[in-house]
């Protein structure tokens, strides 16, 4: 029998592209998505269109309005409060449980992810920074070994992604990013979990802070 792998069908493919392209600002916040455009710019049937713009609804990135059309979803500052207060309380419950799940290779891969953070702000490369940001957060979900807290937390942090660039808008934030990050890793890796939950709920709430004043200043909170 053919080993296992992943076979991503013409859906899957679709939602991956939209999802991108709407993580990345490619489509503004409420600008409305049309299956027929949509599937002649990606040249598929309007079935996969479909099929993908269900999911992205699902994932909080879309919305619909009845006998309108769907739109990509405009978030307000109570729309950011509720976002990071969910990851908090997930992070938490994550770190919580992280000694139980911690293996030696669990701590080079925060080391790994630490290094690259590093290299990262050095060049001042905010995209892949917020990528290793994101990797380093999903691996402390995972070190909660609870596979309800990961698929919640997945749903969270994808309506995260369209304003993760604004968390770091301010240099001085973005070097005080890279400090609190160096923290928790240090205090995960030493078994120090009340620490790490410590120092993490107020990178949480900082990241939160900086996101909704940067709405405000963009006038679109």
């Amino acid at each position: 029998m053919a080993a296992n792998r992943s076979i991503q069908t013409m859906g899957d493919q679709v939602y991956t592209i939209l999802r991108k392209d709407i993580c990345e600002g490619r489509f503004a916040p409420g600008a409305r998505l049309q299956e027929i455009e949509l599937s002649e710019a990606l040249g598929v049937s309007r079935s996969p269109v479909r099929e993908a713009l269900r999911r992205l609804v699902s994932d909080g990135l879309l919305y619909i309005v009845p006998n309108k059309g769907t739109y990509v979803k405009e978030f307000t500052c109570q729309d950011i409060d509720e976002i990071f207060d969910m990851r908090v309380m997930l992070e938490s419950y994550s770190i919580s449980r992280s000694q139980k799940s911690m293996t030696p290779e669990h701590k080079q891969q925060l080391l790994d992810i630490l290094q690259m953070l590093e290299k990262t702000r050095a060049e001042n490369n905010v995209e892949q920074y917020t990528r290793a940001d994101e990797e380093l957060h999903d691996a402390i979900v995972a070190l909660g070994d609870n596979s309800l807290v990961n698929s919640t937390y997945a749903r969270v942090r994808s309506m995260n992604q369209q304003f993760r660039v604004f968390s770091l808008a301010d240099r001085t934030r973005f070097d005080d990013s890279l400090e609190e990050h160096r923290k928790i890793i240090h205090a995960l890796t030493h078994g120090e979990t009340e620490e790490a939950d410590r120092i993490n709920r107020t990178h949480l709430e900082l990241a939160c802070q900086c996101i909704k004043d940067q709405l405000q200043k963009n006038g679109t909170a």
